[in-house]
């Protein structure tokens, strides 16, 4: 441990109250297993303008505590605190754990999981980060520094095996405290627009997080991709809701949400009350996620695992899915990990008709972070009452939507038998025996292969010609088909339709153009 240059020596916003499992198992604890270190301890100003400044440095080996608190306390007077780090990034062979630490910061609230001493997250995307008053660094919340023992938090989600040698630098500005800076949350719900289908992107980052892009440029993609809505979803934090007002009307309305990111994968929180925060310091073990999921549903949103195949070091979905609304199923362009979690999500489909049980809707969004990822690619196009954060809530959890690779491609599919209809996310009785008819038609996909799903498997696919425009057609009963869902595949490189039920070497399946929810058949 260093210190510098201090004479004193070191030694080694509002959130809804809790509602079920008691917050977590209790909120007593610190969020997973923890390293808290001695304090940093401040002499007093002697003017205003003074600043001080600690350092302290360590070492982790592999296998560390997933959190490691730097205690600060802060004394009376100071009115920003500006805290930076670094750590040891060794070359690895391929395939092996390189260092990689998160940071943020706790205020003297606490660090309580659940905690509403909260003050942000930056993940590994910063160096270093303000807060006062008036401002603060993007990922973080503005408001006044209060004296008391805060707790900067290091996340080392990845340690070489030569272990982190990593460095926290904090100082203390002190003078009079500035005026507070007003957050301008956006509008929940946009007037006049009635029932409909709602084009969105429900997974997106900005500079507040881990992106590249200004919430601004956020903004236009989502228009110039023609989209009705877009769900603010940082890593971590609630900090970029508060500057959505000016960006949103009555073409784009703007939803707050969180991905609430965990070692043991990503889950969106979508349609969280503007400045709602949720805690993502916990594993599978722990037990927490169900928690989480109410306190988000009592918030009036869903969850939605994300991206449940993705490779990357704590991205893969390790919660099973009791507690979640929704999946996304399609993350960003179309990859064999897509591939993976649309089998998984069908395999649950399948379950559902089984047990008679809930069945999740399927989501697909960009997960655009900075260019060239596109914005809208892939979108979910929900039915909604209304062009609001609790019409679409409702829309999605239903499952009355289905996904497009952009505003280009259209899809529509509807199932009729015995003097009766019904359409995607939508529930058809009939007879057991009783003929049904499910009609695909699309448009804005060339040569593109529709594909009929059941809980069997595929029954049936049909290439479109060069216009990409058509109606396709299967004929099946609810004894032989439990549900009925339509993938539209654009074709292979070759431009031949492939075979979805082949069994080959390579997957005989071309990239996703849409998919749509089932249309489920009763009797």
């Amino acid at each position: 441990m260093s210190t510098s240059p201090d004479p004193r020596p070191a030694t080694s916003q509002p959130q809804p109250q809790p509602s079920r499992r008691s917050l977590l198992r209790g909120a007593a604890a610190v969020g997973g297993a923890a390293i808290v270190l001695a304090p940093l301890q401040f002499s007093p100003a002697t003017a205003a303008g003074d600043t001080r400044t600690r350092t302290i440095t360590g070492h982790l080996d592999p296998g560390a505590a997933d959190w490691v608190y730097v205690p600060v306390d802060v004394p009376t007077g100071v009115n920003r605190i500006d805290v930076s780090y670094s750590y040891s990034k060794p070359t690895e062979p391929a395939g092996t754990a390189t260092n990689s630490c998160d940071i943020g910061v706790f205020d003297q609230r606490g660090t309580d999981l659940g905690t509403r001493g909260f003050r942000g997250w930056s993940g590994g995307a910063r160096t270093s980060f303000s807060i006062a008053a008036d401002q603060a660094t993007p990922g973080y919340l503005p408001g006044p520094v209060e004296s008391g023992r805060w707790h900067v938090a290091l996340g080392p989600y990845q340690v070489c095996p030569e272990g982190m040698d990593y460095t926290v630098t904090v100082t203390l500005a002190f003078g009079p405290t500035p005026a507070a800076f007003v957050p301008a949350y956006p509008p929940q719900a946009v007037a006049g627009r009635g029932a409909g289908w709602y084009r969105g992107d429900c997974h997106l980052h900005t500079v507040y997080s881990d992106g590249k892009r200004q919430p601004s440029e956020v903004a236009s993609g989502a228009r110039a991709a023609g989209l009705d809505f877009i769900v603010s979803t940082e890593h971590n934090t609630s900090s970029a809701h508060g500057v959505w007002g000016p960006l949103a009307g009555d073409d784009l309305l703007v939803v707050t949400g969180e991905e609430i990111t965990t070692r043991n994968g990503h889950v969106l929180a979508l349609g969280l009350t503007p400045g709602h925060w949720v805690d993502w310091r916990f594993r599978s073990r722990d037990d927490d996620f169900g928690g989480i999921a109410d306190l988000v549903r009592g918030d009036g949103g869903i969850v939605v695992p994300a991206h449940p195949h993705c490779a990357y070091v704590g991205c893969r979905w390790k919660f099973g899915y009791a507690d979640a609304d929704a999946l996304e199923v399609w993350n960003g362009p179309w990859t064999l990990d897509d591939e993976m979690a649309v089998e998984t999500w069908d395999a649950m489909l399948v379950d559902a008709g089984r047990t008679g049980g809930r069945w999740l809707p399927a989501m697909g969004n960009s997960d655009a972070h900075s260019d060239p990822q596109v914005i809208g690619l892939p979108q979910t196009v929900v039915h909604a009452q209304a062009l609001s954060r609790d019409a679409l809530v409702a829309g999605l959890r239903a499952g009355r939507s289905w996904l497009a690779e952009s505003r280009s491609v259209s899809l529509a599919v509807s199932a009729a038998g015995g003097g009766r209809s019904a359409g995607i996310g939508e529930r058809l009785a009939a007879g057991a025996a009783t003929p049904v008819t499910v009609t695909a038609t699309v448009a804005g996909v060339p040569n593109g292969v529709v594909r009929f799903i059941t809980d069997e498997g595929q029954l049936k696919q049909v290439q479109l010609d060069a216009s990409g425009a058509g109606t396709a057609t299967l004929g099946t009963t609810p004894q032989q088909a439990t549900y009925v869902r339509v993938e539209v595949r654009h074709p292979l490189a070759d431009g031949s339709a492939g075979n979805g039920n082949a069994v080959s070497p390579t997957l005989q399946l071309g990239p996703m153009a849409a998919l749509a929810n089932p249309v489920w058949l009763d009797f």
